[in-house]
C-alpha cells in the first residue's frame, strides 16, 4: 500500500500524539531492501588510513541495544540541532529504555520511542520545532561526493550522510550565501515522528527499513544507522490490516550516548570518507542521474 502524501492524509499519517503514537504515513509494503555492501576493511586498516576513513565523534554516536541486537546511530547536529539536543537528553535520561517498536512496516520503517505507553507520562521535554531542511554553505560544508557536476548536483554526501540539496550555484544568488539541503529518507536514515502539527515531534523516532522519499521535508531526519541495518530489518513487523501496529513488539532495552561510557567500553566507529580516494575511485563512473538513495549505505567498521 503506497503512502499517501502528508497533506492529503494527515489523519492516516497521524503520528498521533493524542493516541501516543506519533506516526509517519504508510509506505509501500514491499520486500525488505537488500543489505548494504559490507566493508572489507578491518578496524586496524581504518585506523591507519585517515585519507579514506574518519572516526565518529563519541558525542554523536547513539547506542540502541534491542532484544534483536545492537544498532549504532551517528547523529548529524548541524542538520537538525534541536532534534539532536532533544534525543541526547532523552537517551541520557533513560526514558527511552524499555520502550517498544510499536509500529513496524515491511518496506518502510520501524517506529519507537513512545514513552507514554510505557510510563503513563510524556517525556517532560517540550515539542521540537520542525527542522525539515537546513541552510548549507557550500564553501564551508561542500558535498563531499556530488552525483553529477558539483555546482548543479542535487544529490550527494556530506560526511557519509546521504544528502539532497538545491544546486550549489544558488548560493551565489541567495541573501545568506547558502542553499537549502536535507537528509533524504533513504534506507538506514533515522527520522522523527510527529502529529499533523509540523512542530509536534517529541520522543518518537523511526528507523528507515527502505527508501520513502515522500517523507522528505515533512519529517526531520537527523541521523543514520552506521551498524545494525540488519537488526532494523529483523525488528518484528505489524499487520498490514492494523497499519503496522505490533502485537508483542520488540523492545529498545537500553540507549546510551557513546561518550558517556568509559573509553574501554564504548564502541568506536570509522566511516568511509566520501571524499577519500577509495570512494571516489569506486564511484568514478556513477550515472549523474542516479538518486543517492539507490546507492548502498556508506560503509563503517566498528571496534567493540
Amino acid at each position: 500500500m503506497k503512502l499517501a502524501p502528508l497533506v492529503v492524509a494527515a489523519s492516516t499519517l497521524s503520528l498521533g500524539l493524542m493516541a501516543h503514537a506519533q506516526t509517519p504515513t504508510d509506505a509501500a509494503e514491499t520486500a525488505a531492501a537488500p543489505a548494504p555492501a559490507v566493508a572489507a576493511t578491518t578496524v586496524e586498516e581504518a585506523k591507519a588510513d585517515p585519507a579514506n576513513w574518519r572516526a565518529v565523534d563519541a558525542e554523536r554516536l547513539f547506542i540502541f541495544d534491542t532484544n534483536k541486537g545492537r544498532i549504532l546511530i551517528e547523529a548529524f547536529p548541524e542538520v537538525a540541532p534541536k532534534h539532536y539536543d532533544q534525543f541526547s537528553k532523552l537517551i541520557r535520561s533513560g526514558d527511552l529504555d524499555g520502550t517498544t517498536f510499536h509500529r513496524v512496516i515491511n518496506g518502510f520503517m520501524a517506529q519507537g520511542g513512545d514513552i507514554y505507553a510505557l510510563k503513563g507520562r510524556e517525556s517532560g521535554l517540550p515539542d521540537i520545532p520542525g527542522e525539515f531542511t537546513y541552510r548549507r554553505n557550500p564553501a564551508e560544508m561542500p558535498l563531499t561526493f556530488a552525483i553529477g557536476p558539483a555546482d548543479t548536483a542535487k544529490y550527494g554526501y556530506v560526511n557519509g550522510f546521504p544528502m539532497m540539496t538545491q544546486a550549489s550555484f544558488f548560493s551565489e544568488m541567495s541573501k545568506d550565501g547558502m542553499v537549502e539541503s536535507w537528509i533524504p529518507h533513504c534506507r538506514g536514515v533515522v527520522s522523527t515522528a510527529r502529529t499533523s502539527d509540523p512542530n509536534s515531534a517529541n520522543s518518537q523516532f523511526f528507523l528507515m527499513r527502505d527508501t520513502s522519499q515522500h517523507l522528505d521535508k515533512e519529517y526531520t531526519a537527523w541521523g543514520r544507522v552506521v551498524q545494525g541495518e540488519d537488526v532494523v530489518l529483523a525488528i518484528k513487523a505489524g499487520k498490514e490490516s492494523l497499519n503496522g501496529e505490533v502485537a508483542l513488539p520488540d523492545i529498545l532495552m537500553h540507549t546510551k550516548v557513546a561518550a558517556d561510557l568509559p573509553k574501554g567500553e564504548r564502541p568506536n566507529v570509522w566511516v568511509e570518507r566520501t571524499d577519500g580516494p577509495n570512494f571516489m575511485a569506486a564511484h568514478a563512473d556513477i550515472n549523474e542521474d542516479l538518486n543517492v538513495c539507490d546507492l548502498p549505505s556508506v560503509p563503517a567498521v566498528v571496534e567493540r
